[in-house]
């Protein structure tokens, strides 16, 4: 998993808490685990886990940090499958973006999921087109799978 800023976490937690009453629900987290491929994890072990029923802002940044620690933790154990580890976790994260489930990502699933993640705007600049177009290496105008890798991977195609 890679790091998030602060920034980029204010923005997840602002999405996230959609009553805008300055807190996260365990329903609401459960949904972003479930959309970032952690385990399916329910209300009753969220719970548990957490502590409370809901997340503060705050709480929200040390459950964060307690996950990506948790994570590195995990990956230095397992250093021998650190490429199963990679290419598993490319594959959960193209899932996120292939909403539809037909093996290809198009711009209008990059673009929805960018924007539900709060980093799109119409305001940021630039298209999803574009930033389909320098990795799509068949010109079909969809991202496959190995052309997601690229991309992630940040390869020249």
């Amino acid at each position: 998993m890679s790091p998030l800023n602060t920034n980029d976490l204010h923005r997840i937690f602002e999405k996230l808490d959609l009553n805008g009453d300055g807190l996260v629900s365990l329903d609401e987290l459960s949904w972003l685990l479930g959309r970032i491929g952690v385990h399916n994890t329910g209300r009753d072990e969220l719970k548990l886990l957490v502590g409370k029923t809901s997340l503060d802002r705050l709480d929200f940044l040390f459950f964060y940090d307690a996950i990506l620690k948790q994570n590195i933790g995990d990956d230095q154990c397992e250093a021998g499958e650190e490429n199963d580890d990679l290419e598993s976790d490319l594959a959960k994260a193209f899932e996120v973006y292939d909403l539809n489930g037909d093996g290809v990502i198009s711009c209008e699933e990059l673009q929805s999921v960018l924007s539900q993640l709060g980093f799109w705007n119409e305001h940021c600049g630039g298209d999803c087109r574009s930033m389909i177009k320098r990795y799509d290496t068949n010109s079909d105008g969809v991202l496959d799978f190995e052309e997601f890798k690229n991309m992630m991977l940040i390869t020249n195609p």
